[in-house]
């Protein structure tokens, strides 16, 4: 007989001995339950996600993400930007701003280019001549090799003086077969087109757009080919019918997308069927170019690319065969910097543009003896241009930094087009405001009108600005940059082979964003109350202290991006129905924006600080972004959609906004910030040298309206000074004072002239031509007796 031990301890070891299989069933129950319901979720979830085709698959995984998924994660860091990207330039970039550049804007007439719709032929062979389509072809080839942000300093340059020039140089450096050659083409191709492309033998072009492919234009309707083999011969049978393409009238060379199909399989393991990019020249056969269409007013070439049945060899595809289907890859990778420099250039050079000709017309231009930079509603323009203009040169500066730094951010190349094109287009609608009848009225005097009818072309193309907004910043800012959802999202287009090890993968993820959800709401509590407490003892020049300007406004956008980060993560309430809820993307997409520049605005401040009184221009700069940001999650809040959409929405009211009203606090800059901004626009200061960087100023002697208008401002500052002393004094001038008055006056009287034509149109100018008006207006006086006034006065006299 075995005797038991009775001690207490042996009997509770006993009993837990005696449990222990009842407990393994109750947590193997447990267990079971759980995955059952992980199960029933991940079947749920796979269900409502709306079918996501290959081509949208691919582009999940192309270019690169960054700072963008830094916002998502709720807590960006400033310093990270300031330690990572530094936008330079180096001794011959400079040079060739200096020197090469200026020299095409002084050979280019912008009024003359617009009338003409072309380029004279010294331009044309000018720009071929010193490379400007191969700025960014490797030195190898015989290109320039420059870097990102020097080919926008050039593209901002080129467009303080003339935007169809911008336009022209812009394509073969971004969207052009030249970079997708230098990073994809075989080695028989590159040592073939690029050598050509480098010396200007032959001008690229690059054909997507199709009349059923605007903004969607990698679906490719209209554009299809077909592998086939001819004489033992593999390449493709396309057809294709391209628009608005840049360059495509004068363009040697062409890339062409199409959507291949393989119906017998013949590219083997060798390519794939899908987005394909073919390499023709001009003289293909059955290839036609060279209609043009006409963009409003714009000069620049433009036109249709097209042909039927077009035999490609496999010798033609970018790549060669290997690259078929491989075209999504090279297009949204290179449509990075077409979308977040090369436009954005142009809002640029706009900004530069109004800043220096309409900053100083409007202390030039008097109405009622007092210059109309002193009138609030000129002040209000001017200082709204300055901040607008301020914050598309930090944005433009740290992308370029980015893309230099060998990444490829497509969410924000989407919100650098968008945001920057539509700041552009404000800048120069107000420029034409504040500059008036000059401004509408045509000739060499005339510096804005030719942005003016161009901006809408930038807001327009590489995907339109509503689509961009209202669903492809954020859309693709959720899949790709928020910091769980993709590999969930992976996990949920898995095969039901693999189901088990999706489900374990969907789990992770999905408490992962569910943990993120709840951190960035308490973020955004705390960081909310902070905020306002913050915002309602600051002083209201505060901002002039540069440390205290970061450390106020890091806080605020740190706040700001707890409140995207939490409301993104709301956004997975509604299942695949984000997809179609464009108002509330569209409204997330400007909060992400705002956001993201109001970092670039911190970023540029902190690498040029040192600039007398941008301090000013910052701050103005700053309230109004977060005034943008903090209105746009207001708004969302306000209107979240979805069966759980009142749920998400008191949610996202609680975390973002915890005491209502109070806690959002942003405002617009005071009545002193502007005009404090504005007057720094109006006179001579750092400020105005600050956006004078890269505009093209024409040699002294040289009549050029924007370089007479910057060299007569001090002049007439002065003379207005002089002016002031002498009516306070109640005195005489004495001989310099009056020639400096008399010098200022003889300056705004030129300054303020308009163009004026003798004839408008080449059919006016013919010898014996009279105005259809004026024609019927004689034919009805012939048939009067008293022709003219003093007829009747005479005949009046002889009654």
């Amino acid at each position: 007989m075995v005797a038991i031990n009775s001690s207490p301890n042996a009997q509770n070891k006993l009993h837990c001995i005696q449990q222990h299989p009842f407990q393994q069933t109750q947590v193997r129950t447990l267990l079971g339950i759980v995955h059952a319901i992980d199960k029933r979720v991940y079947r749920w979830a796979k269900s409502v996600l709306p079918p996501i085709s290959k081509t949208e698959q691919i582009a999940l995984g192309c270019g690169t993400i960054g700072f963008d998924r830094d916002i998502f994660s709720g807590s960006p860091s400033l310093q990270h930007l300031v330690d990572t990207y530094d936008p330079k330039l180096t001794e011959e970039e400079k040079s060739f701003l200096d020197n090469e550049v200026n020299h095409l804007c002084s050979i280019l007439n912008d009024h003359d280019v617009v009338i003409k719709k072309d380029f004279t032929k010294e331009a044309w062979d000018y720009m071929r001549d010193n490379k400007f389509f191969a700025m960014k072809i490797p030195k190898e080839y015989g290109g320039l090799g420059f870097s990102t942000h020097a080919v926008s300093c050039v593209l901002a340059k080129l467009a303080t003086q003339c935007f169809d020039a911008n336009a022209t140089v812009a394509v073969p450096n971004s969207l052009g077969p030249g970079e997708l050659l230098a990073r994809y083409g075989t080695d028989d191709q590159k040592q073939y087109f690029l050598p050509r492309l480098a010396d200007g033998t032959l001008i690229p072009c690059f054909g997507l757009t199709g009349p059923h492919s605007g903004s969607d234009a990698t679906s490719l309707i209209g554009s299809y080919g077909t592998v086939e083999e001819r004489d033992g011969e593999l390449g493709i049978r396309a057809t294709f019918k391209k628009r608005y393409i840049t360059l495509a009238p004068v363009a040697g060379v062409v890339g062409i997308g199409l959507n291949l199909a393989d119906p017998q399989n013949l590219l083997g393991d060798c390519g794939e069927e899908g987005f394909t990019v073919a390499l023709l020249e001009r003289s293909h056969p059955g290839l036609r170019m060279g209609p043009r269409h006409m963009p409003l007013s714009a000069a620049f070439m433009n036109g249709t690319v097209e042909g039927e049945d077009v035999w490609i060899p496999m010798s033609s595809i970018l790549g060669g065969q290997e690259k078929c289907g491989f075209g999504w890859h090279m297009f949204v990778e290179c449509l990075a910097e077409g979308r977040g420099v090369s436009l954005p250039a142009g809002s640029i050079g706009a900004a530069r543009g109004v800043a220096s000709g309409v900053g100083a017309y409007s202390r030039i231009r008097k109405q009622f003896r007092v210059p109309i930079a002193e009138f609030g509603g000129i002040q209000e323009a001017l200082a709204l241009s300055g901040s607008d203009g301020l914050i598309t040169i930090a944005g433009g500066d740290l992308m370029n930094a980015i893309v230099d730094n060998h990444e490829a951010p497509m969410v924000i190349s989407s919100i650098m087009k968008q945001n920057c094109t539509e700041r552009g287009r404000r800048i120069v609608e107000r420029g034409m405001d504040i500059a008036a009848g000059s401004a509408i009225c045509r000739g060499d005097r005339n510096y804005l009108g030719n942005a003016y009818m161009s901006l809408p072309i930038a807001i327009t193309v590489e995907g339109a600005n509503i689509m961009t907004r209202s669903f492809q910043i954020i859309g693709q800012g959720l899949t790709r940059c928020h910091p769980d959802f993709q590999q969930l999202l992976s996990s949920l287009m898995m095969p039901k082979s693999e189901e088990k090890e999706a489900i374990k993968t969907f789990t992770t993820q999905f408490h992962k964003i569910v943990g993120h959800c709840v951190r960035n709401f308490f973020q955004s509590v705390s960081r909310g109350i902070g905020a306002t407490v913050s915002t309602k003892i600051r002083s209201k020049t505060a901002y002039r202290d540069g440390s205290k300007l970061v450390d106020y406004h890091e806080k605020q956008l740190l706040r700001l991006s707890a409140n995207f980060a939490l409301t993104a993560d709301l956004c997975f309430t509604l299942g695949g129905r984000l997809k179609f809820e464009e108002l509330l993307m569209g409204r997330l997409a400007d909060a992400l924006g705002a956001i993201y520049l109001g970092y670039a605005t911190l970023h540029h401040y902190s690498r040029r600080r040192g600039i007398e009184n941008l301090e000013a221009v910052t701050e103005h700069a700053l309230l109004r972004l977060e005034v943008e940001a903090q209105n746009a999650l207001k708004e969302a809040s306000d209107n979240f959609p979805g069966p759980l959409g009142f749920l998400a929405s008191s949610a996202m009211k609680v975390g973002c906004f915890p005491l209502g009203n109070m806690t959002r606090p942003y405002k617009q800059p005071n009545d002193a910030l502007t005009k404090e901004v504005s007057k720094l626009m109006t006179t001579p200061s750092e400020i105005r040298n600050l956006f004078q960087e890269h505009i093209y100023m024409a040699p002294e002697g040289t009549t050029h309206h924007v370089s007479d208008l910057v060299r007569a401002l001090p002049i007439c500052v002065e003379a207005d000074k002089v002016a002031s002393s002498l009516r306070k004094e109640k005195r005489q001038p004495t001989q310099e004072e009056a020639d400096l008055i008399a010098k200022a006056d003889a300056l705004r009287d030129t300054l303020i002239q308009v163009d004026v034509f003798e004839h408008a149109t080449a059919e006016e100018a013919q010898d014996g031509y009279v105005r259809p008006a004026l024609i019927g207006t004689q034919e009805r006086l012939d048939g009067l007796e008293r022709k003219t006034f003093d007829d009747n006065i005479q005949q009046q006299e002889r009654a």
